[in-house]
């Protein structure tokens, strides 16, 4: 009698169609926020990137659990789904990317102000958008099903997905930066755009520099007031306004001589202007410049940004209401100290709450804000606009109607396509910047003022401008010249005009660096004080050419003579 040997049960295939959908189900809560960005075109590719590849994490829960798919994804599901409400309502009513800026704005603001925005973008169609993005997300889940793999494989799989999408990537970041806390921080940044860590980083983000910010104002309240002050205009109604630019390189101006028109409207109000020509920035970035250039640090005092009075501690010590309207990035770790100082303001308006600087954020935001504040019944105002100006990438920096230059005419000689393009987008952004500028201009002088408006950038930028036309951006290792050339242009209203000696035609040419600008405000504005040194002032009788230096004042041998870089 023989026996026979049971047939093998049939192999399962493999249920790749199940995958997909339960792929699309944990994307769906990310995904769909990082497409609209894509679409709108408000920032670049690598946040839809990041968002696709980490929505692979979720699958290791219901791989390794097959049996309860619907349960865990239900779960899963609901939390991914409540974050994402943030990070969707947001970029509806704004077109900005969740951020941890937007947490700050949303924890500093009242719930009159939260009424006020909620009013002013809310708009019916929202309703129905939020109805179907619910209904999408009830729907991909009735599609959810369970997708088998032997114990062994389901392991591995996990395995492989933990150690290339978390692992792998930190150890990489922090042998590139070269300590822990410091690649955590670039694999944080690389991971945000998917939720829910967009939420979990963000708020762990805001509490870090909300922290390190409070702890410079509780320095920057301990400052001693300036002593002896004086206001010739003591009184009297004024209205002060300071522009600080982003990387804008004078030298891509027609107002300074330029060939392209990048300056049409400055151009033709140029007769009410004072446009200084010879005026430079102590750094080529933003915080490092400001340091010096809003306060009483220089070269040779860095730290004097945290013991002596910011130029709009000196505004509010002369008895002005002080605003600070910012387009740049609110609250991140290299924008902390710009926070601060905007914090210093009596009242502040933050515009750009993006996740990253490079995004579409257009600096023609600040006209509707300065509106309201050049309306308010302070009779003494210092109103500051921060702008984006002309910083990278800078096709975002303007809309298409200003996409002017294209070709070659007037751009260095052997620029490859690509930069040719930049060159282009660069100047583009000049064009809009000039826009702006003018247009606040326009604004303030409406109202008929008895006051002044400075406008400077930062720091400059080379766009291929030096040596073989190679170098792009800033590098303060490899200094350039159009890294630290920038504009630096006055208009006074005829009030002002008449009640102060406002005729600098004789100083326009001096050599100057912003990081003495502190003194030549406060001449511009009538204040003296103990601390004014009017040799610093470029517009005294009194002034006294120095060195220009640039570099880290914090490693002396760094510094340079600007005059010396090579023309």
């Amino acid at each position: 009698m023989t026996t026979s040997t049971p047939a093998a049960p049939p192999q399962r295939r493999f249920d790749w169609k199940g995958l997909i959908w339960l792929f699309v189900f944990f994307w769906y809560f990310s995904g769909v926020t990082q497409s609209l960005i894509q679409i709108s075109g408000t920032s670049g590719f690598e946040g839809f990137r990041e968002a696709f590849l980490l929505s692979m994490l979720w699958l290791i829960p219901v791989l390794l659990f097959p049996a309860r798919t619907r349960l865990i994804a239900g779960i899963l599901g609901t939390v991914l789904f409540l974050c994402s409400l943030l990070s969707f309502g947001y970029f509806l009513i704004y077109q900005q990317e969740f951020s941890q800026s937007v947490i700050f704005v949303i924890f500093e603001s009242n719930n009159a102000e939260a009424g006020e925005y909620l009013s002013q973008y809310f708009h019916w169609w929202m309703v129905p958008a939020f109805l179907f993005y619910t209904l999408g997300a009830v729907l991909l889940w009735t599609r959810v099903r369970p997708v088998y793999l032997s114990a062994s494989k389901a392991t591995a799989v996990s395995v492989i997905l933990l150690i290339s999408l978390v692992a792998w990537p930190l150890y990489k970041q922090v042998q590139r930066t070269g300590t822990f806390d410091d690649g955590l921080q670039k694999f944080e940044d690389h991971i945000e755009p998917a939720v829910p860590w967009q939420l979990l980083i963000g708020y762990q983000s805001y509490r870090q520099q909300l922290d390190g910010m409070q702890e410079m104002l509780k320095v920057s309240a301990k400052v001693p007031p300036l002593t002896n002050l004086k206001d010739s205009t003591a009184g009297l109604p004024a209205t002060l306004v300071l522009i600080i630019g982003e990387s804008t390189n004078r030298g891509h101006m027609s107002l300074y001589g330029y060939p392209r028109n990048t300056n049409p409207l400055l151009g033709q109000m140029r007769d009410q202007l004072s446009v200084f020509t010879n005026v430079v920035s102590p750094r080529p970035y933003t915080i490092e410049s400001l340091q010096q250039v809003l306060t009483f640090a220089d070269e040779k005092h860095p730290d004097l940004f945290l013991k002596t009075p910011s130029i709009v501690d000196v505004m509010k010590q002369a008895g002005y209401k002080t605003w600070w309207i910012t387009n740049q990035q609110t609250l991140t770790k290299r924008n902390t100290m710009l926070t601060t100082f905007s914090q210093q303001a009596d009242e502040q308006v933050y515009l750009n709450n993006n996740r990253n600087q490079n995004a579409a954020q257009y600096d023609g935001d600040v006209l509707e804000p300065f509106g309201k504040v050049l309306a308010d019944p302070a009779p003494r105002k210092l109103i500051v606009i921060h702008l984006l100006g002309t910083h990278v990438n800078y096709d975002y920096r303007y809309p298409e109607e200003y996409a002017k230059f294209k070709g070659t005419d007037g751009t260095p000689p052997g620029l490859n396509a690509d930069q040719l393009a930049t060159y282009n987008s660069y100047d583009n952004a000049v064009l809009y910047n000039d826009f702006v500028v003018s247009s606040i201009i326009k604004q303030f002088s409406a109202t008929d003022p008895n006051g002044f408006l400075l406008y400077l950038s930062d720091h400059g930028e080379d766009v291929y401008n030096s040596g073989d036309h190679t170098t792009l951006g800033r590098n303060e290792g490899r200094p350039t010249a159009p890294m630290y050339t920038i504009p630096f242009i006055a208009w006074a209203s005829p009030k002002w005009r008449a009640s102060h000696d406002w005729n600098f035609a004789s100083y326009l040419n001096r050599p100057y660096s912003t990081s003495s600008l502190i003194h030549s405000w406060s001449d511009m504005a009538g204040l003296t004080f103990d601390e004014h040194d009017v040799s610093k002032s470029i517009i005294s009788p009194y002034f006294v050419p120095r060195t220009r230096w640039i570099g880290d004042p914090y490693n002396p041998k760094t510094l340079s003579d600007f005059d010396q870089l090579p023309k």
